[in-house]
């Protein structure tokens, strides 16, 4: 017969023992579904490749999609892990339709198609170079497939897929919105439509780009770049920070029209330019564009702070600096003009409207603001100095950040071709037209309103409208 005290010492030694079984339990139940979730791992980088080309009353859509991207879909194997390449077309077909077909939405004018019918499926190895071209591709999908005398691991290949969409007319509007963003992390899109009549057009879409107009009449594509525009310079703080400079001193919106416009003119040029490939495309330029961008603002908040800022001296100024800064509008802009279709003039246009509509929301906010500021914070002159201060600490950081990062570049001379020749001769006529506008400009329609005070011009124009005021109540009538 066991003795209390030996039981309650059995009870002590089970009670750890006990709980060790517990933990042990819980981290192999944790453990399990961890597992699992390790091996249908979301890849990191997930390339896919895609034609659309309407024909007659069909839309052909071709893809090409990594097969480690289509998660939870078991292919058969054998051997090693082997894909079974003689009994996979049944597991491509219900992957091409869970991944593929449910998530891609394609329109005609505006009125979405119904599901595609899948045409053929293909595994192909990683190293297959067929869709460089549709017609390759299409011959490919449509071809032999690959047997089980190729040993490929199954998660190497590749899915080649043609879907079948029913159309009305290959005339009509198409759009299409890509909904692949979830083959993984990060998810690059290369699509190329291939209209009836007309050249082939080529996008590259990051993660969900949204719903896309692949052919857009000139007002869709007007639209979409107004809006782009608007929200770039709302978005821009760099941009921001160099209208508040502008603003400051001049707190009133006739005088703030011609630094503005100027303004507005100047980067409607390079941007255009740069559109048209017309700007340099080395490597150092877009860090030699961000850090001027940064220098001129630097140099305007100096400007305010020194005094005695004239319109006509300051439109002047930011005319140059809107040069700069439509280089630095066209970088934003290099990944969005695929949107534009065949109308990349209008767009541009278009873009510069949403810029200067975006502009004039700030102008109307900040100037009423600045009155308030200097009415009832602080005193006129010490308000600007103090402000303009902020600014240029801001873009001073900015411009030795940027300049930093422009030295790690090597700056090379490029070789003096008739290409580059011709390339300068473009420029410098440019540079004569434009200067010898802004000469005339400021020859014959001087705009001088200094800081503080009117011109002497206007004072002259003052008394001449208050005599004639007088005259006009005196007599009754007008002079």
């Amino acid at each position: 017969m066991e003795s209390p005290a030996f039981t309650s010492s059995l009870a002590r030694r089970g009670t750890p023992a006990l709980h060790l079984w517990i933990a042990a339990i819980m981290a192999a139940m944790f453990l399990m579904p961890l597992h699992a979730a390790l091996a249908h791992d979301i890849p990191s980088d997930v390339t896919v490749q895609a034609f659309v080309k309407p024909a007659g009353e069909h839309l052909q859509l071709l893809l090409r999609v990594p097969m480690n991207a289509m998660r939870d879909t078991e292919f058969p194997e054998y051997g090693a892990g082997y894909l079974d390449l003689d009994r996979v077309d049944s597991s491509l077909r219900e992957a091409a339709t869970v991944w593929i077909a449910n998530f891609i939405e394609i329109y005609e004018d505006d009125k979405r198609l119904p599901n595609p019918r899948i045409v053929d499926v293909r595994a192909s190895l990683e190293s297959d170079k067929s869709f460089a071209s549709y017609d390759e591709a299409l011959a490919h999908v449509t071809g032999p497939r690959l047997t089980n005398s190729v040993r490929v691991y199954s998660n190497q290949p590749m899915l080649d897929v043609l879907f079948d969409y029913p159309i009305r007319s290959e005339q009509s509007r198409f759009s299409i919105h890509p909904g692949l963003a979830r083959l993984g992390l990060h998810v690059i899109e290369g699509l190329r439509f291939l209209p009836p009549n007309g050249a082939i057009r080529a996008f590259e879409f990051v993660g969900d780009p949204g719903f896309v107009r692949l052919d857009p009449r000139w007002y869709q594509a007007s639209l979409t770049f107004v809006k782009l525009g608007f929200v770039h310079i709302l978005d821009g703080t760099d941009h921001l920070l160099f209208l508040f400079c502008l603003v400051i001193p001049f707190r009133s919106l006739r005088k703030l029209i011609p630094v503005v416009t100027s303004f507005t003119v100047a980067h409607s040029m390079t941007l255009i330019a740069s559109a048209y490939n017309l700007a340099p495309n080395f490597l150092w330029f877009p860090p030699l564009i961000e850090t001027l961008i940064a220098m001129s603002i630097v140099y305007m908040a100096l400007e305010n702070i020194v005094g005695g800022v004239g319109v006509q001296r300051r439109w002047m100024i930011t005319f140059g600096f809107g040069l700069v800064h439509g280089f630095g509008f066209s970088f934003a802009l290099r990944q969005t003009l695929q949107f534009a279709g065949s109308h990349l003039l209008s767009s541009l246009l278009s873009f510069n409207i949403g810029v200067e509509l975006g502009q004039l929301l700030v102008l109307v906010l900040l100037v009423p603001l600045l009155h308030v500021f200097f009415r009832y914070a602080v005193a006129e002159r010490m308000g600007t100095i103090i402000l303009s201060a902020l600014v240029a600490h801001t873009g001073w950081h900015w411009m030795i950040d940027r300049g930093e990062r422009l030295r790690q570049f090597r700056f090379v001379w490029p070789a003096l071709s008739a290409a580059m020749l011709a390339s300068i001769l473009h420029w410098l006529m440019a540079i004569l037209i434009v200067g010898g506008v802004v000469w005339y400009v400021a020859k014959y329609w001087p705009l001088k309103f200094p800081l503080g005070q009117p011109s002497s011009r206007g004072q002259a124009g003052a008394q001449v409208h208050r005599v004639g005021q007088e005259l006009k109540t005196e007599t009754g009538g007008e002079i």
